[in-house]
C-alpha cells in the first residue's frame, strides 16, 4: 500500500472526478420537485419488489436524485477502501517494473543519473512511488467515479456493494436524456431505474452476499501482479514487447499504449485475478439474472412501456464504450451480453424446474450461491440444495464422448 497523504489524494480525486463528470461545464442542483417525484417514485418500488421477493427490508428504501457531481462523491465515499486497494495494487505493480528496469543493465532507464546524495538507486525508486501514489490514487479514483457519473443512472451502475443504511441514487439528469433520446416517457425510464436499484438492494444487502462479493472483488483489485517476468510474459502473449522492441523510441510506444489503457491493464493481471473472475462472474450473473426475473415479473403492470423501456435498456447495459468497459475490469467485472445471458438462462431455468419459490433458496446463505458450473446447468445446482425438480433437462447433463464402437469384421 502506497504511503504519502490519503485527504491530498482524496482531494484530487474529488476534483478529478468533478471535471469529467461535467465535463467542465456548470451543473445545476436537482429540482426539489424532481427530487420529491423519485423519492414516491421509491416508495412505489419497494411495495411492489417486496411483494415479488416476499423479503421486507429493515428500514424504509430511501432513493436521492443526484446530478453528476453529488454522484461521483457519493461513490468515492462509498468506495473508498477498494479504490484505495486497487490502486495500491496497481502502483505495486508499477513499482516492481519500476525496479525490474533498474536491475536490468541492457534497459535504458538509468537511477544513477537521479541518484541525490546519500539516497541508493533502491531507496530513490521507493521514494519516488511514494511521491506517485497519493497521486495514482487521485488519478484512478477520480478518473473512475467521473466517467461512471457521466453514464450511471442509478445506484448500482456496477454490482458492487454498497452501504446497506445509505440511500440508492439516481443520476436524474442521465436519465432524463436516456428517456429523451430513445423517444420514451421519462416517468418509465425513472420507475425502471428505481425498480432495478431496489430489487439490486433486495440481494445485495444480504450479509452473506455482500461478504461473499466484497471478499471476491478485494482478492481481486489486490493481485495485480508484482513479477516483472510474469509482466513480461503477459506483454509478449498480447504483442507489447513488439510494440516496445520496434524502430519508434520506447518512451514514444509507451504512450501510444498509455492510449489503450485497457491493454496494459491486461498485462498485469495475475493468473490469481484469471482464476478469480469465473467465481465473480457467476455471483454477478445469479445477481443480475435474478433482478431481470423480478423486473419481467412486475413491470408490464407497472410500466405501460415495459417492452420498449426494456429493450433499450438492456440494449444499453451492454453497449458500453471503451472507458466503461475498462472501469468493468479494474474491478474484475465482465458485464458483457454473454454474462447477462447466463444469468438469465439459470434463474429462469430454475423456475421451469421447481417455480419460483425455489429462487428464495439462492439467497439462504452463502453455500447456496451457485459455482460457476452450475450457472450453465441449474438442474445440478437444484439437486445440489435439494430441491426436488419437476423434469430433468438435458443440457443439466455434464458432457460425454460417446466412444466408437469397435469393429467387429476385424
Amino acid at each position: 500500500m502506497f504511503t504519502g497523504s490519503s485527504s491530498g489524494s482524496w482531494d484530487t480525486a474529488l476534483q478529478l472526478a468533478g471535471a469529467i463528470a461535467t465535463e467542465g461545464q456548470p451543473e445545476p442542483n436537482v429540482d426539489p420537485a424532481d427530487r420529491l417525484a423519485i423519492e414516491q417514485l421509491a416508495r412505489v418500488a419497494e411495495l411492489h419488489i417486496g411483494q415479488v421477493t416476499g423479503r421486507a427490508v429493515e428500514e424504509a428504501v430511501r432513493i436521492e436524485a443526484l446530478n453528476r457531481t453529488q454522484w461521483a462523491k457519493r461513490f468515492l465515499d462509498e468506495e473508498r477502501p477498494l479504490l484505495e486497494e486497487l490502486s495500491g495494487s496497481i502502483g505495486a505493480a508499477l513499482q516492481s517494473q519500476l525496479g525490474d528496469l533498474d536491475a536490468d543493465g541492457s534497459n535504458d532507464f538509468d537511477s544513477e543519473q537521479m541518484q541525490f546524495p546519500g539516497l541508493p538507486p533502491e531507496a530513490l525508486i521507493k521514494q519516488i512511488m511514494a511521491m506517485m501514489g497519493p497521486m495514482l490514487l487521485g488519478m484512478m479514483a477520480g478518473s473512475t467515479a467521473g466517467h461512471l457519473a457521466t453514464r450511471a443512472l442509478g445506484h448500482y451502475e456496477l454490482p458492487l456493494p454498497r452501504p446497506a443504511h445509505e440511500p440508492l441514487t439516481l443520476v436524474l439528469r442521465n436519465v432524463d436524456e436516456f428517456a429523451d433520446d430513445w423517444s420514451l416517457p421519462r416517468e418509465a425510464i425513472r420507475l425502471w431505474v428505481c425498480l432495478s436499484d431496489v430489487a439490486h438492494q433486495h440481494v445485495l444487502t444480504l450479509d452473506h452476499v455482500r461478504a461473499h462479493l466484497d471478499g471476491l472483488l478485494g482478492e481481486y483489485v489486490s493481485a495485480f501482479s508484482q513479477d516483472p517476468a510474469q509482466i513480461e510474459r503477459r506483454m509478449r502473449e498480447l504483442g507489447i514487447d513488439d510494440e516496445l522492441g520496434g524502430s519508434e523510441p520506447e518512451l514514444e510506444a509507451l504512450q501510444r499504449l498509455a492510449g489503450d489503457p485497457d491493454v496494459l491493464l491486461s498485462a498485469m493481471q495475475s493468473d490469481e485475478q484469471r482464476a478469480l473472475m469465473p467465481r465473480i462472474e457467476a455471483l454477478v450473473a445469479t445477481v443480475e439474472g435474478y433482478v431481470d426475473w423480478v423486473l419481467d415479473t412486475l413491470g408490464a403492470r407497472l410500466i405501460p412501456e415495459y417492452d420498449r423501456v426494456t429493450e433499450a435498456l438492456r440494449r444499453r447495459r451492454v453497449e458500453a464504450g471503451p472507458a466503461s468497459r475498462f472501469v468493468e475490469r479494474l474491478f474484475g467485472l465482465e458485464l458483457s451480453q454473454s454474462t447477462f445471458d447466463r444469468g438469465s438462462h439459470f434463474v429462469d431455468g430454475i423456475v421451469q424446474r421447481s417455480g419460483s419459490d425455489a429462487l428464495s433458496q439462492l439467497w439462504k446463505d452463502e453455500a447456496h450461491l451457485p459455482t460457476p458450473a452450475e450457472l450453465d446447468a441449474p438442474g445440478l445446482w437444484l439437486a445440489r440444495v435439494g430441491i426436488d425438480s419437476e423434469e430433468l433437462i438435458l443440457d443439466d447433463l455434464p458432457e460425454f464422448e460417446i466412444p466408437d464402437f469397435p469393429d467387429m469384421e476385424s
